[in-house]
């Protein structure tokens, strides 16, 4: 039973993930692994509705081998047949953080290269991450707040779960 890191991007999900397992499946890594490309170019290369049909076989794969943890891509929840995947899983725990703190993150990291960040005015990213909330949280098996939480924190919450 893997369990499977959900949240927007910047949540926190590739830190947790690394700190729980060293060997966990991002899948993140994985996909520019596989794709032969940064996300970025994927993205402006193919579309994002290539992307995501790239990241529902990457979940498929990764549901059925033995990984341990598994930290998902911030839009995995957007495809439906995603969410039935993931309701089957028994350990979907979801790295919650208000907006504010989250856009803080991402402006301050200068290694963001996360195309729906840069491409996106701020209120245009506001509706987007309203838009996921809910799907993070029909999903979830488990809700973890991490606004104001170390990940060391986090990964002690989870280890107890």
């Amino acid at each position: 039973m893997p369990k499977v890191l959900l949240g927007f991007m910047g949540a926190g999900k590739t830190t947790i993930g690394s700190l729980l397992d060293p060997a966990f499946a991002d899948m993140d890594a994985l996909l520019v692994q596989s794709l032969e490309m940064p996300i970025s170019d994927y993205f402006a290369r193919y579309g994002e509705d290539s992307f995501r049909q790239q990241e529902s076989l990457l979940l498929h794969e990764l549901l059925n081998q033995e990984s341990s943890v598994i930290s998902t891509g911030g839009g995995i929840v957007l495809k439906p047949e995603n969410r039935k995947l993931l309701k089957k899983n028994p350990c979907n725990i979801y790295l919650r953080i208000d907006f504010e703190r989250l856009y803080q993150r991402l402006a301050a990291d200068p290694a963001t290269k996360r195309p729906l960040f840069l491409n996106k005015k701020p209120e245009e990213f506001r509706a987007l991450y309203e838009q996921r909330l809910p799907l993070y949280e029909e999903v979830a098996t488990h809700v973890i707040d991490v606004a104001d939480k170390t990940p060391e924190e986090i990964v002690e919450i989870i280890r107890c779960l």
